[in-house]
């Protein structure tokens, strides 16, 4: 089975119907039958915005569905925790992020060329070390 790494904006435009990316979000995962991903770091991140922006419910929700196995998590490593901060280091002109850093980081640990993210900003500038470059979904 194929995987795909999830990113926070996901996780936020599938419960927020007003997201721009709502539609293609859900209409995504509708069909996708491959293992979705969500890093362990994304999992604060998104549920902070989930409460924050649409309360506390949303944020429920968010970690009921990983609770289900909707999604699987995975648990950063040193490994990941070494290369996000070269990450961050080598695209400081981007002003990439831990999270960010660390969902490639973990993307390339797991040989994972597939991330389905709202943000094409810093993961289109990634030049993966496992693959020429991400396929950024939906």
């Amino acid at each position: 089975m194929k995987a795909i790494i999830v990113d926070t904006g996901i996780l936020y435009a599938i419960a927020d119907m007003d997201d721009a990316w709502h539609k293609r979000a859900t209409g995504f995962l509708a069909d996708n039958r491959d293992l979705l991903i969500v890093p362990v770091t994304v999992i604060p991140e998104a549920a902070y915005l989930l409460n924050t922006y649409l309360g506390v419910k949303a944020e429920q929700k968010l970690l009921t569905s990983i609770a289900a196995g909707e999604f699987k998590y995975e648990n950063i490593t040193i490994v990941d925790l070494k290369r996000s901060i070269k990450l961050i280091r080598d695209y400081s002109d981007a002003n990439m992020g831990f999270v960010d850093a660390s969902v490639i980081a973990m993307a390339e640990r797991l040989k994972i060329c597939r991330i389905l993210t709202t943000d094409r900003r810093h993961f289109s500038i990634i030049r993966p070390i496992h693959c020429p470059s991400f396929t950024l979904l939906p």
